[in-house]
């Protein structure tokens, strides 16, 4: 993974750990649960974020990689799997 998707996940990743604490401190202040479902929600749209940025990287460093090696071997273990979580994803 790059260093600037790497940096730039890290710094996401740090402020989706402080929504989480925050979630957690509003259901020990018995907050309305509205609130706090929409807390969650915000949460799952940041991570979802992150994994497309990941994804991303991985196309344009890792498959692309394996595609200009000319390796179907690799070409194919490395599509494979990308469909294999782009699968898991949706489940």
């Amino acid at each position: 993974m790059r260093c600037c998707v790497r940096t730039s996940c890290g710094k996401r990743l740090s402020r989706i750990e402080g929504q989480v604490r925050g979630i957690a401190r509003m259901l020990e202040d018995d907050r309305y649960c509205i609130d706090v479902v929409t807390q969650i929600s915000a949460v799952r749209a940041a991570l979802k974020r992150v994994e497309e940025e990941i994804l991303k990287d991985h196309v344009s460093t890792c498959v692309e990689t394996a595609i200009q090696s000319g390796d179907k071997d690799e070409q194919r273990r490395k599509v494979g799997e990308l469909v294999a979580t782009l699968g898991k994803m949706r489940a």
